[in-house]
């Protein structure tokens, strides 16, 4: 390798170790204040209410009938992912996180992959339906932006996927007019590497390879390659020569579902509950009822039809721990090694 490669490969290393070492704190819904980040747009308070207006923060990748992504909070040809990722609000699958529902019809292809090292689900839509512009190419949603803040600031994510509902510190999410992608990282040493955030202009087929097609299934799966690395030497964006996208890594134990959804019909900003019409209840948004979810519960059918109470829909766990880690070493070793990086 050369040694300016094998210079540039160490340096990313070490700044990985940095951003993994600047959270300082873990939460988890229960205990999560109102916001997390200065600058912030939104919140991570977000209740369970139905809400097509909610300006929640907090994302779930739980399964395939299980899943947020972030998107623009407001349509409009403005709203494209460049100019709105600092404030994106988050939109899912299933009700009770607080966040905006994707309106059924919107997912079209989402395939779910459980490996050792993440969770992956990868798909195609019409997304559009959760303001992100027609032909918009989208962009990346990551925990690193440039000025050491969330892309969405505040943006939170969660998931029990890897046992009992945590958060999960690295992450990388890709959305467009009519293809998603979303890899959160299993807490521990090679997190960093396997949610790398510094592709943002490759997009989701470089960055997760996986499938991109209608249907809908989950799948165990091998790691793979991390994204950009290939053998001993690391690509990095803006070389004069891309290297083509790692294969995907195989999968087996696969199970098909026809769909996924909610069941709740959604218009706009207006909501009601299966089985009830728009026209009646699209003024009583926050008290609709129906499909209910537990953040973090990993069961129910496609379009879940189970009710509950506010009290078993609440996520309720202990132990929280504030741990800080940022101290001024860090930071001027952080500032340093990306200050190098961006020559």
């Amino acid at each position: 390798m050369p040694r300016l490669t094998k210079l540039r490969f160490i340096t990313a290393l070490l700044l990985a170790k940095c951003i993994s070492a600047q959270y300082s704190a873990t939460y988890l819904p229960s205990n999560v204040p109102d916001k997390t980040q200065n600058g912030q747009a939104g919140t991570n308070q977000c209740g369970i209410a139905l809400n097509q207006t909610s300006d929640c923060q907090n994302a779930y990748v739980n399964s395939l009938t299980d899943f947020c992504v972030f998107a623009p909070p407001n349509p409009g040809p403005d709203s494209v992912i460049g100019n709105t990722e600092r404030f994106e609000v988050v939109w899912c699958t299933k009700n009770g996180t607080g966040a905006r529902l994707i309106p059924d019809g919107t997912i079209t292809g989402a395939h779910f992959v459980q490996t050792p090292d993440f969770i992956q689900i990868t798909g195609i839509g019409d997304l559009t339906k959760i303001n992100i512009p027609a032909g918009d190419a989208g962009g990346e949603l990551d925990p690193h932006g440039a000025d050491g803040n969330g892309n969405p600031i505040g943006g939170l994510v969660f998931s029990s996927a890897f046992g009992q509902i945590q958060q999960i510190h690295e992450w990388t999410n890709f959305v467009a007019a009519n293809q998603f992608c979303f890899r959160a990282c299993k807490p521990g040493p090679m997190a960093p590497t396997f949610c790398q955030h510094i592709y943002d202009v490759m997009g989701c087929e470089w960055n997760m390879p996986g499938s991109y097609d209608p249907g809908f299934d989950t799948c165990q799966g091998d790691s793979g390659e991390p994204m950009g690395v290939y053998g001993t030497s690391t690509f990095f964006q803006g070389q004069p020569v891309t290297p083509p996208a790692h294969p995907r890594p195989s999968s087996s134990s696969c199970t098909t579902m026809s769909t996924v959804g909610n069941g709740f019909l959604i218009s706009g900003t207006s909501i009601a509950p299966p089985g009830a019409t728009l026209s009646a209840t699209s003024a009583a948004v926050s008290g609709a009822s129906g499909s209910t979810h537990t953040p973090g519960s990993t069961s129910g059918a496609a379009s879940a039809t189970k009710t509950s109470s506010s009290a078993s829909r609440s996520v309720i766990v202990e132990g929280w721990e504030r741990v800080t880690v940022l101290t001024l070493g860090s930071t001027i070793i952080c500032f340093i090694f990306g200050s190098f990086l961006a020559f």
